[in-house]
């Protein structure tokens, strides 16, 4: 079967990435129409000198239009709470006749900014943190029209708000569906920054519905029609290969480690251009296997059903492209990503079974879990051959040790470059989506190649699996730049209440917004080169 070319355009790209969100631009406090939906406001405060509140500008102007009532509350309420501090929030009802409720958070000190030692701002992270919870506390108010300042920092707002109202609901009854408000920027004139902030947020939250998607309704063919119908209408062409023609072009690596299922698997090949031809392109793989049992080497039961989102890397990687076209980057990108399940059968591929790569090095599979390697290996091949990139970024949920060492603070970056790897620690400082930099040293390169029988084992010797799978990677990667995120600790299930923004419980869809800001500043030097304050 030929493969199959798909390039719709639409004119309305706006309306297709903000399905459950707007924004406005509000500088009135009155309204004439507001008896039939529920509004909600959110402001800010900071935390003064002996306890003292320091009202945000748009909170002091509302302050004023209330004659003064609003401050005198909050001092009234925070003997008993700190709603000044980072990530708290208070609720009031019935003090405006245009508000349904008005909720105040707190953005903790003025002036915060960049702090070395966490790697993060803590001033836009601040932001994120007030803005999820306000969102959140006025969405459990039963308000439908959520009005938010800008905080000092519009772009983060929006994506704070936006998040934090996200739901996975798609398999409950519709009556039990529970109502998304509607986002509109109050008394800022910085629209562009509060749209950025949508987009970043809308792309992270269709990471999340693809990976929290069951995998019997997230097979990869619907994988492969989700991303058909999210990138095409925002003019990038995606290409869906079947399985004939995997196997015209050899990929045996991907081939063994799909042949367990009963689905077939499917390679998809996005193309995003917004650089002129000549200009080399960025390649995205990510890992998707659509769901992963361990195959032969079976993981144990009670982890085995967030495994459904073992495909997050490929879905991070399509929000990303996403996002690029809505932000209209200028840069050229290509992405592999292959598609498949890995299950237990008769037809699995066994532990000692030895397979060619395309690079013509022979692989022994001495652990049936370890397949994600497998198949980012094929993928990394085919796309430097296709391609010829300036920088290969892979997104993987590629081992259990990026979790060990890291938990779900920060996604685990290996990358031959140090140029690249600051750029994308400069990256997760901005997006508060922090990485960290693990070894790619020659002693765990030893660990993986030096057999006497086979090129490459895809298991290795010894402990430091997140170490020993980055080194697997570095033996299909030839001279050029790479980067290469383990997300295992971030990329699943939000198992604690970290970031008010996430709901625990759900996929995070994490790190799409780093991936985001990474392309910004490789498409755009001058943000690239502009240091952290």
């Amino acid at each position: 079967m030929a493969a199959i070319s798909v390039l719709r355009r639409s004119s309305n790209i706006l309306s297709k990435n903000l399905i459950c969100t707007s924004y406005n631009i509000r500088r009135s406090f009155c309204s004439d129409d507001c008896t039939e939906e529920k509004k909600g406001i959110i402001l800010g405060v900071y935390e003064g000198e002996n306890d003292d509140v320091i009202l945000t500008k748009a909170a002091s102007k509302f302050n004023d239009h209330l004659g003064g009532k609003l401050y005198d509350l909050i001092k009234k309420a925070g003997t008993n709470m700190k709603i000044t501090q980072k990530g708290h929030g208070k609720i009031f009802n019935n003090i405006d006749k245009e508000f349904w409720s008005l909720c105040v958070v707190g953005l903790g000190k003025e002036n915060l900014g960049y702090n070395e030692l966490e790697a993060i701002d803590e001033g836009l992270e601040a932001v994120r943190q007030a803005a999820g919870t306000g969102a959140q506390l006025l969405k459990n108010e039963g308000v439908t029209r959520i009005l938010i300042e800008g905080l000092g920092h519009p772009e983060q707002a929006a994506e704070g708000s936006a998040l934090a109202l996200w739901r996975y609901q798609e398999n409950r009854s519709r009556q039990y569906w529970q109502v998304i408000p509607t986002l509109e920027l109050f008394d800022d004139c910085d629209a562009e920054s509060f749209q950025r902030g949508l987009f970043k947020a809308e792309s992270q939250n269709l990471a999340r519905r693809l990976s929290d998607t069951p995998a019997n309704q997230m097979t990869p063919l619907h994988f492969a029609q989700e991303t058909v119908n999210e990138l095409c209408p925002c003019g990038i062409k995606v290409h869906v290969h079947d399985k004939d023609w995997i196997e015209t072009k050899k990929m045996q690596l991907f081939l063994t480690a799909a042949r367990g299922s009963c689905e077939p698997p499917v390679c998809l090949e996005i193309s995003y251009c917004g650089a002129s031809m000549d200009s080399k392109p960025i390649l995205m793989v990510g890992k998707g296997v659509t769901f992963d049992s361990g195959g032969l080497c079976l993981k144990r039961c009670e982890n085995m059903p967030k495994y459904r989102g073992d495909m997050c890397g490929a879905a991070c990687i399509v929000a990303a492209i996403r996002a690029a076209s809505a932000l209209s980057l200028p840069i050229n990108i290509e992405g592999v990503i292959l598609l498949c399940e890995n299950m237990p059968s008769g037809m699995a591929m066994r532990c000692g079974d030895v397979v060619m790569g395309l690079n013509q090095k022979s692989v022994m599979i001495t652990d049936t879990d370890n397949e994600g390697r497998l198949m980012l290996a094929d993928a990394f091949i085919f796309g430097q051959i296709m391609y010829k990139p300036r920088l290969i970024i892979d997104v993987a949920t590629l081992t259990p040790g990026s979790r060990a060492a890291l938990g779900s603070a920060a996604s685990a970056v290996f990358t031959n470059s140090q140029t690249m790897w600051s750029q994308t620690r400069k990256a997760g400082i901005i997006t508060g989506d922090r990485v960290w930099r693990l070894p790619l040293w020659k002693y765990f390169m030893k660990k993986v190649n030096r057999f006497t029988s086979h090129d490459v084992n895809n298991k290795g010797l010894g402990h430091g699996s997140a170490c020993l799978g980055a080194a697997f990677l570095n033996e299909f990667v030839d001279c050029i730049d790479w980067i290469h995120f383990d997300t295992t600790g971030v990329g699943l299930i939000s198992e604690h209440k970290n970031y008010s923004y996430l709901t625990k419980g759900r996929m995070t869809g994490r790190p799409t917004r780093t991936l985001i800001q990474l392309l910004y500043q490789l498409a755009c030097p001058s943000e690239g080169q502009r240091k952290i304050e």
